[in-house]
């Protein structure tokens, strides 16, 4: 007899157990990436409930993003019963232009649409994340949903649409972001030559294309966005958000903008209230039987 036992329920769903996956394949062109896991009862996830997911994608300068910069604070979405995939993709450093980083993401989307039953997701709720050059690409694919432009061979059958998007810090218009450089022509001309290919008559096009705000069409339907920038940012400027925001406004899409005073890129941007807000409102929009 053990004088002063304390006693504790067990844990028969599982609640606030997740798992991470690294290194997942989703593309036959090398790509991978890090899914974690809510924990699936006898480890069966074919016969759990259906839970929503998260695909992140890290800032990185469209080069390779560091799929371990956000890990702690998305293992939370997990440990409530939300699936994440953080994604890597091409990198423009190593001669990948522009649209490969996006026609990866969405490969990666289908590719966990197509295994949605192998990792017990709902494919009906999926969310875009974002920072950055990431930022940047969830907002591309909020706008760009099932686009057989940047659809590649991989899983066709699947959509890769998804149901919301927040970005933070996110290059919205990059004629604008690169304007005041074009003065420095040896800079320009590389930072244009590794995103874009060698062809300068294509460059003004293409900054438009890859440019959320202008991307943006009347009459349009897109999921809501939540946008985030800090009015610190040397690196990204401030006016891109709004850039965006009145864009969106114009095509009535419901858009929701926050202003983070003295936000840098990144660093201290990350208050506690901007990581609670994102939370709130990944929540609500993924919301389901699994929250009632």
């Amino acid at each position: 007899m053990i004088p002063n036992l304390i006693h504790f329920p067990a844990n028969p769903t599982l609640k606030g157990q997740a798992e991470l996956i690294p290194d997942v394949p989703y593309s036959k062109n090398g790509q991978t990436l890090t899914l974690i896991l809510p924990w699936a009862p006898n480890g069966d996830r074919t016969k759990a409930g259906r839970i929503p997911l998260i695909v992140f994608v890290q800032g990185s300068g469209w080069t390779s993003p560091n799929l371990n910069y956000e890990l702690p604070m998305l293992c939370h979405y997990a440990e409530e019963g939300i699936a994440v995939a953080t994604v890597r993709h091409r990198s423009t450093a190593d001669g990948n232009v522009f649209p490969a980083f996006l026609i990866d993401v969405k490969c990666a989307i289908r590719f966990l649409r197509a295994h949605a039953e192998e990792y017990g997701i709902d494919p009906s709720r999926v969310a875009a994340f974002g920072t950055s050059s990431g930022g940047n690409t969830v907002c591309l694919l909020g706008l760009t949903g099932d686009d057989p432009a940047y659809k590649s061979d991989e899983y066709p059958e699947e959509s890769d649409a998804v149901c919301c998007v927040v970005s933070c810090f996110a290059p919205t218009d990059l004629a604008a972001r690169f304007a005041a450089r074009r003065k420095d022509q040896d800079w320009y001309r590389g930072m244009m030559t590794e995103r874009f290919g060698p062809d300068s008559s294509q460059w003004d096009q293409q900054l438009r294309e890859f440019s959320p705000a202008c991307r943006v069409v009347v009459g349009k339907k897109y999921p809501p966005f939540l946008l985030f920038h800090g009015s610190g940012d040397t690196l990204v400027p401030y006016s891109q958000m709004e850039t965006l925001y009145e864009a969106l406004q114009t095509a009535d899409t419901e858009v929701k903008a926050v202003c983070v005073d003295g936000g840098e890129h990144e660093g201290n941007f990350w208050g506690p209230e901007v990581r609670a807000m994102i939370h709130k409102e990944l929540i609500e929009r993924l919301a389901g039987p699994l929250f009632s």
